[in-house]
């Protein structure tokens, strides 16, 4: 039988509205989504302005948990899971039947699960207008919400600290990486705060803005008409942060974001004509939070780390966002990441005074710009030249700033660098001539010119008899007092001919006068030498550390060699720099620079703690460092004897890796050798003993020990262990690791504990060092990308697992 027409037009309302309602409704228990390429993948909010689900990254081929704006052309994303962690196809997230909202890879390895308070059953998830996705109980309460997690973003009507939200924001890493960057932002002890680290797994230092509350915040809140601001714990207003007269929620969807280069902003988006509009900025008046992020404070007295935008060498400058660039003469160190700063394209100016090179360099100017540290050397009352001169006289003198008769050297690497009109004065950036070809003994062209010019005199001057006797005379003088001076200075180095550039030759007479005969003992480096404090008697006078040989050992001179030949090629923050040395006679001698702190091995007690964040930057410094010598270097470098021993560090905690006695250089294109067993006990590689080819795994298994050592803070052999089981540190480290109990391993670090999932992750990484299978054991490369988190760690196998297949 027909359908009447009012019939059919009920008919289709009635589907309509029935459509509707399955479109929109609740999430049920055992509903998922699966990531897909040009696939919608989400739960979406009743009005569809927000959706939970997976969005595909532009420009790659990862995707994202994520919730972000479903109306507008940009769906731009509010929160993220798995810390911004991109995911591939076939990836799922599941409510399973017992409540868990769980994500996984595609290859089924749980990658991240809401963390659910479990005061009732879950009984469905819902994504909310408001943009919180929620875990709804049988009491109807929020067992789980996504505005209690906040990843960059807060939302109208949500609240940020107190209640059990959480009291930290992490600025995504870039525009388009959502991983944890370099900026916190954090509500504690009623202070709001906002922190800048050198790199995402550095230290957190002081902080660059703070609302000065002292004790008295207890919630960020932000309200629907787009206000933003601190209330006390009685519920009264504060600080009034961010304020719009024109954010009404029904004209414009809103966000405030800490963005990536360390600014918190309000935006706001006009709902009508929605497809062509763009994001805005919403405040119309703002407190003293930094506006221009490339003149952020750090503290008093500046903290020497690079802190800023921007990493070493490099400078910002604002232009609606801070942009980082680099100076003449420098290039970006990766050009997809340009905060990672900036590397020296030329040959660094030599410290031999007699060849010196003041005439191969030439200054840069860069007005009203600095870099706020670097400095060691200020000049009062001078002249713009005299700086100028004392500069390029100066070999550790990578740039100058001149401000009304001040002067201020500033050595490499350069630091926190920012132009801005409110700095005044100058920089004078130091810079080796572009047309000056560098040779061995670094004369160049010029050598050639003056020496050609020389010739052109000479030939001038014998076509007249009258200067004939008189120039066979000068010549005598000048002939005999280059040979004395060769004979002097240049004789004891005669016998060290390696290809290295700029290090100083010392005599052992400067030595001992440098050493004050000797005199202050700071430890052994090595069965074959001692290490000695010193003091440089030019440039700045500062501390060394003298590393002198016994001649009488024959290995001696063999390591004495091989370390000036692997550490003389090398130039990185995270290697210790080699100043000079002396082969005179009996005497062989290294002069490095002095680390404050000594070795590692001096803190990793329970009497000497150091905190977990520095025992993590330390980690990643060495990583760092390896990953230079095995793949940047000019020739690839084994180190063969990483241990704490080895891991020197400066006031700052910084790492560096010392000792290169036992290094093992590669050819160009080789990548093992065969050699005798290199090392020490506890860190050596078991291919060592069953007489394996060499390759640069034999660093990433002893570097695996050393992670284990720096997270447990503790030695890799303890004989003292309160049991049998706890005294190999690696054996007991994969046993808790499989029975689930790494919290034995720091249960007695409370920052440790604070940061359990990385504690988990770094566990898993020093696993996979330490694997008795070379091949299976991850490159320093991955090592490095794993700490950062750019790469996922997954569960390692056991590592004795190679021994047993055997």
């Amino acid at each position: 039988m027909a359908l009447e027409p009012v019939s059919l037009f009920f008919f289709f309302l009635l589907a309509t509205l029935l459509s509707f309602a399955r479109t929109y409704q609740n999430v049920s228990l055992g509903s998922s989504l699966t990531a897909q390429s040009n696939t919608n993948s989400f739960w979406s909010s009743p009005y569809g302005e927000f959706a939970f689900g997976f969005q595909q990254i532009s420009g790659s081929d990862g995707f994202l948990l994520a919730i972000w704006f479903d109306k507008i052309p940009e769906k731009t994303i509010v929160w993220s899971a798995n810390e911004g962690d991109l995911l591939s196809s076939g990836s799922e997230v599941e409510l399973t039947t017992d409540g868990q909202l769980v994500l996984k890879a595609a290859t089924g390895q749980q990658m991240w699960k809401a963390n659910v308070n479990y005061t009732g059953v879950i009984t469905y998830a819902a994504m909310l207008d408001t943009g919180n996705f929620v875990l709804v109980n049988s009491n109807s309460v929020y067992s789980w919400e996504s505005f209690k997690q906040p990843t960059d973003t807060i939302l109208p009507t949500q609240t940020f600290g107190g209640g059990g939200s959480s009291t930290t924001l992490f600025a995504r890493y870039s525009e388009t990486n959502y991983s944890r960057g370099r900026y916190t932002f954090e509500l504690k002890e009623g202070n709001l705060k906002l922190y800048a680290r050198y790199s995402p797994l550095d230290f957190i230092y002081y902080p660059y803005w703070k609302s000065d509350t002292e004790g008295n915040a207890n919630q960020l809140v932000f309200n629907q008409s787009g206000s933003i601001y601190l209330t006390e714990k009685n519920g009264g207003s504060v600080i009034q942060m961010l304020s719009s007269n024109e954010a009404s929620p029904q004209d414009f969807y809103q966000r405030a974001i800490f963005e990536y280069e360390g600014v918190f902003r309000h935006y706001v988006y006009p709902k009508s004509n929605a497809s062509i509009e763009r994001w805005r900025r919403g405040w119309t008046s703002l407190t003293n939070l930094p506006e221009n992020i490339c003149l952020m404070k750090t503290g008093d007295n500046g903290d020497d780390r690079g802190l800023g935008p921007c990493g070493f060498n490099s400078y910002c400058q604002l232009d609606q966002r801070p942009t980082c660039q680099c100076p003449e003469g420098y290039s970006f160190v990766d050009p997809d990441d340009v905060s990672m700063g900036c590397k020296q394209d030329f040959v660094s100016q030599s410290c031999n005074e007699a060849s010196p090179e003041s005439n191969l360099f030439y200054f840069q100017e860069m007005r009203n710009g600095d870099w706020a540290f670097s400095k060691y050397e200020h000049l009062q009352q001078v002249t713009e030249d005299y700086c100028r001169q004392e500069c390029l006289g100066d070999c550790f003198c990578a740039a100058a700033t001149y401000v009304n008769g001040s002067c201020t050297k500033k050595k490499s690497p350069l630091s926190n660098g920012r132009i801005d009109p409110s700095i005044g004065g100058k920089t004078l950036v130091k810079t080796r001539k572009s047309n000056t070809s560098i040779s061995e003994n670094g004369d160049g062209d010029s050598g050639k010119k003056d020496e050609s010019a020389l010739i052109l005199i000479g030939s001038i001057l014998l076509s007249s008899s009258v200067f004939l006797n008189f120039l066979l005379m000068v010549a005598t003088v000048v002939v005999f007092r280059i040979c004395h001076r060769k004979r002097k200075v240049l004789q004891p180095c005669d016998d060290l001919r390696f290809p290295i550039r700029n290090l100083q030759c010392f005599t052992y007479e400067e030595i001992k006068e440098m050493t004050n005969e000797f005199k202050e003992e700071l430890g052994c480096s090595s069965d074959f030498a001692k290490v000695y404090k010193g003091v440089l008697k030019f440039g700045n006078g500062s501390c060394v550390a003298v590393k002198r040989f016994n001649r009488m050992i024959t290995e001696s001179e063999a390591e004495f060699k091989a370390e000036v030949s692997a550490i003389g090629r090398t130039n990185h923050r995270n290697l210790v720099q080699l100043f000079g040395f002396c082969n005179e006679g009996q005497y062989q001698i290294l002069v490095y620079e002095f680390m404050s702190m000594g070795s590692l091995v001096n803190f990793l007690s329970k009497d000497s703690r150091i905190n977990w964040y520095t025992r993590i930057q330390i980690a990643s410094e060495t990583a760092s460092g390896l990953l230079y010598l095995h793949e940047e270097c000019s020739t690839q470098i084994i180190h063969c004897d990483i241990k704490p021993q080895n891991i020197l560090l400066d006031d700052n905690f910084t790492a560096k890796i010392s000792d290169f006695g036992l290094a093992k250089h590669l050819k160009t294109g080789q990548n093992l050798t065969i050699t005798a067993i290199r090392g020490s006990k506890g860190y050596i590689a078991p291919e060592w003993f069953k007489k394996m080819p060499i390759t640069a795994k034999v660093d990433v298994y002893s570097f695996g020990i050393l992670l284990l050592e720096l997270i447990c803070n503790r030695k890799s052999l303890e004989l003292k262990a309160e049991d049998d089981f706890q005294m190999v540190l690696a054996d007991w480290a994969y046993d808790c690791f499989m029975d689930k109990k790494l919290h034995v391993l720091v249960e007695e670090d409370n920052e440790a504990m604070d940061d359990w999932k990385n504690v988990e992750k770094y566990v898993k990484i020093a696993l996979w060092c330490i694997q008795q299978d070379p091949s299976m054991r991850p490159s320093m490369k991955k090592v490095t990308q794993m700490l950062e988190g750019t790469v996922k760690v997954s569960i390692p196998p056991d590592p004795y697992s190679f021994i047993s297949s055997i």
